[in-house]
């Protein structure tokens, strides 16, 4: 049995984690000490922060905002 190779996975519409612009922003967190980016959405109203995928390149950022239909991600430290 062959298992999915999950590093290469190319998210489709059932993966995609719901965005609501009236209570979230999108943000790609950057570690300071390490350098690893993560874009994600934070809540507006409590800060939570929830994680979408690994930002390695900036093929990466590009396919995050076509698929939220971003033009603009804020980076946070």
């Amino acid at each position: 049995m062959r298992l999915p190779n999950i590093l290469h996975h190319k998210k489709t519409q059932d993966d995609v984690i719901k965005f609501d612009p009236e209570t979230q922003y999108a943000v790609i967190r950057s570690s300071i000490c390490t350098g690893e980016k993560v874009a994600g959405f934070k809540n507006k109203k409590d800060g939570h922060f929830t994680e979408v995928m690994v930002i390695r390149t900036a093929e990466d950022e590009r396919r995050f905002k076509e698929i939220y239909g971003l033009e603009s991600v804020r980076t946070e430290y």
